[in-house]
């Protein structure tokens, strides 16, 4: 089971877009309040992209507009039916915090930020419900989820979530990481062995449910969200 979660389901409505005429002023205070260094910028309903906080300490000059500052991250929105993956992608490529999303007209309809998306998905249930993780080293030729599912299943297991990663010493390989509902992954392991998956990587949970969820809002402290 993947995680679903679309971009229009992400939208902070409590971060509110800078307009052109707005001084800069204005922008720290918004700044200070919600705790942020990044705001969007909009506008006639089209998204300019990021102020941030550095951009206003340098020009050192709180009377100017927001007009007259530099943005950034002028791509850093995607469309409102955007997977989280997608989100995630776009904050990355930009080195962004905050990511604007746009309707099927290409109007502003609202920001996302990279501390929902992780909010998000510590609330998820693929994280929540306790479990095991494999990680699978296999050929990318090789490589069937579905294939892997039914050999995981066929020990009365299932898949909550999956990642896959090019492998970083030989792009001919990926790395295969699942979280699996099932805190003894023996079984499971010797059947993937058998039929030929090679495990670079094993974690079997055997704490209780409470006790992950504490770790997660550890995280999320720790992110300051």
């Amino acid at each position: 089971m993947t995680i679903e979660m679309l971009a229009e389901e992400l939208i902070n409505h409590m971060i509110p877009p800078l307009k052109l005429t707005d001084d800069v002023h204005k922008a720290m205070l918004w700044m200070e309040e919600l705790r942020c260094n990044q705001l969007p910028v909009v506008d006639n309903q089209k998204f300019l992209g990021l102020l941030t906080e550095e951009v206003i300490l340098e020009n050192n000059d709180v009377e100017k507009k927001v007009s007259d500052m530099e943005l950034i991250a002028s791509s850093c929105m995607v469309t409102s039916n955007s997977h989280f993956y997608d989100v995630l992608k776009v904050s990355s490529d930009n080195d962004a915090h905050l990511v604007g999303v746009i309707n099927e007209a290409g109007e502003y309809t609202g920001v996302i930020t990279v501390q929902d998306i992780v909010t998000s998905f510590a609330q998820s249930a693929a994280v929540q419900i306790p479990g095991g993780i494999i990680v699978l080293s296999i050929k990318q030729i090789d490589y069937s989820l579905a294939e892997i599912s039914r050999l995981v299943e066929e020990n009365n297991a299932k898949i909550l979530s999956s990642s896959i990663k090019i492998d970083d010493q030989d792009p001919n390989m990926l790395k295969v990481t699942l979280k699996i509902n099932r805190l003894d992954l023996t079984h499971v392991v010797a059947t993937l062995e058998r039929f030929g998956y090679k495990l670079i990587a094993r974690f079997q949970e055997t704490k209780v449910l409470e006790e992950e969820k504490g770790k997660i809002d550890m995280l999320l402290k720790y992110l300051d969200i």
